[in-house]
């Protein structure tokens, strides 16, 4: 018996390092995943003889509409890789149109095949686009009139200068270095950014607790406790000292804690989900409410650390844990059924793979989560870049964002197969199925008000189902829909001159409106939401009154440091 004990764990060990070298090779990518995709609509499509006569019908009116001079039905010639002018000259015209009414071909060829799986299918259709994108037409320098054009004006320097930014990238890249240099700008973590003053007040094995130093002569009792995502540094809510939502808020009057979490390594690679819990959220408030005497607290967390933020609060509610006066999600899902393109690569195989690749190092690196937010939005991230960078030769000076974004952090490999596995693969949470100290938590126990945030172009957390709290909850929600994207939608300083939101308050008893209803009837209000979160915080918070004290020697938390701490310098 126990021979066949170690002969199973040896035969393990040995899948696990095949896996491994299998993601080392393609990237983290599951080749199973991509030929089941392919297979099943393989063989649907050839059992489908009207939609292979209806894909002849339509590239026959599409060539001929090309042969007279005409511009195919779907090729509306106004995307951004050909928005310039040139692109409506000959021949490039008709290599755009060409090109445009190729990728509408292929999308027609690879949707509503009858048979074929739903996420079989979006896995198929999304590849089929990568690699659309990689034969652009925009992509190579004969085809390209920005390129050509430039090339005349420069006599071919532009090149030159699209070469020395290929060295320095791939040196970059060889050496292990950040895509921003803090040496190409005033970017320095302490001295530019995450400059708001503070000490850092508590600290443990997977994160320090900063309190903010108040700027006002009295603040809310209810103080405001902000759990960042551990895949990012904290410091996007506290960038510049004019892009800071943490400034914002002190200047508010509220009294303001962050979670710094540690950036993990090898030998934290079973810390999970649990510990996460225990050693964020729920140290940090029996630390927060230790210091300040309050007896709420206002909740927030931003993506994973709003979706912890929200097991957290629903165990609370449980528990008959009274101390939270509510609870704020910045991009966070609860539900994650509708997860957006992320979740193509969140299958049975592909999450095998990725525990295999992170059993090997035991954390899930920087570098290749970075592959796959590229991969979703390939021609902004990565082709849009190169032509840009070297073949036109120019450079977009590096922005406070973008050098936060470059400061990327790991994963350890136990929290994240659970991370993927319990919420993305099973959904948990939504199920009601999610488990804290041995025992299932549910979101519709929650009675405090919640609100939530979403951003109109989100491509990691899509606002639709970052939304879908209100469905899972049975109290007061207000949901708040800005615009911009994952990390600059969040990052709305209040004078920003092109932001806009929507926001809208549902009571408990209120009938549920769908996503794209609630858009339609909730109007547009110009300007950042902070403000309107910050107001709807004093609602809910008691009158302002002298601020506490930064740390509590005498309960165990003296401060330590002074802020941004130490966890956030860590690479």
């Amino acid at each position: 018996m126990v021979n066949f004990q170690k002969n199973a764990e040896r035969a393990q060990i040995l899948d696990r390092m095949a896996g491994a070298g299998i993601a080392q090779a393609t990237g983290g990518i599951a080749p199973t995943a991509l030929i089941n995709a392919w297979t099943d609509w393989a063989l649907h499509f050839a059992l489908s003889p009207g939609k292979q006569a209806d894909l002849v019908d339509k590239a026959w009116r599409d060539a001929s509409r090309l042969a007279l001079g005409m511009q195919p039905e779907t090729a509306t010639g106004t995307d951004r890789r050909f928005a310039a002018p040139s692109w409506d000259d000959a021949p490039f015209r008709l290599m755009r149109d060409s090109f445009l009414a190729s990728e509408d071909w292929w999308r027609v060829a690879t949707t509503q095949t009858r048979g074929v799986a739903p996420q079989n299918e979006a896995m198929l259709s999304f590849m089929v686009r990568q690699m659309l994108d990689a034969v652009a037409p925009s992509n190579f320098v004969p085809f390209n009139p920005e390129v050509l054009a430039r090339t005349r004006e420069t006599g071919g320097s532009n090149f030159v200068e699209g070469a020395l930014h290929a060295i320095e990238d791939a040196t970059r890249a060889v050496q292990a270095k950040a895509d921003v240099a803090p040496e190409a700008g005033d970017f320095r973590v302490g001295e530019t950014m995450a400059t708001t003053p503070g000490k850092v007040v508590a600290r443990n094995r997977l994160m320090e607790l900063i309190q903010y130093t108040p700027t006002t002569e009295k603040v809310h009792p209810e103080p405001v406790m902000i759990v960042p995502a551990w895949i990012m540094k904290y410091y996007i809510l506290d960038l510049t000292p004019q892009e800071s939502l943490v400034r914002h808020l002190v200047d508010q009057g509220f009294s303001v804690f962050m979670l710094s979490w540690r950036n993990p390594d090898a030998d934290d690679r079973d810390c999970g989900m649990a510990d996460y819990l225990d050693l964020g959220p729920r140290a940090a408030l029996d630390a927060i409410t230790a210091i300040t005497g309050a007896e709420r607290v206002h909740a927030a967390g931003y993506c994973l650390g709003g979706t912890l933020m929200a097991i957290a609060a629903a165990a609370m509610a449980r528990d008959g844990d009274e101390r939270l006066a509510s609870l704020s999600l910045f991009a966070a899902q609860t539900d994650f059924t509708e997860a957006g393109e992320l979740s193509l690569f969140i299958t049975e195989g592909q999450v095998a793979l990725l525990e295999d690749m992170m059993w090997r190092q035991g954390y899930l690196d920087s570098s290749q989560m970075a592959g796959a937010f590229t991969m979703l939005r390939s021609n902004d991230l990565f082709w849009t870049r190169m032509v840009r960078d070297y073949l036109l030769g120019e450079r977009v000076s590096p922005n406070a964002l973008m050098a936060w974004n470059a400061d990327a952090t790991r994963m350890p490999y136990a929290m994240h197969a659970q991370y993927l596995r319990w919420l993305f693969l099973e959904n948990r949470l939504a199920h009601g199925r999610y488990e804290v100290d041995g025992r299932p938590v549910a979101l519709n126990d929650l009675r405090i008000p919640v609100i939530g945030v979403g951003t109109e172009t989100d491509h990691v957390a899509p606002w639709s189902s970052v939304y879908k709290f209100q469905r899972l909850t049975e109290t007061q929600t207000t949901f708040i829909l800005t615009n911009g994207g994952h990390n600059a939608g969040i990052v709305s300083r209040p004078d920003h001159p092109r932001r806009h939101y929507r926001i809208h308050t549902t009571e408990h008893d209120a009938p549920f409106v769908d996503a794209q209803s609630w858009m339609e009837q909730v109007p547009v209000r110009q300007g950042s939401w902070w403000p309107a979160w910050a107001e709807w915080l004093a609602a809910r918070s008691a009158e302002p009154v002298t601020p506490p004290a930064t740390g509590a020697p005498e309960n165990g938390y003296p401060p330590l440091c002074d802020a941004p701490g130490t966890y956030v310098l860590q690479r």
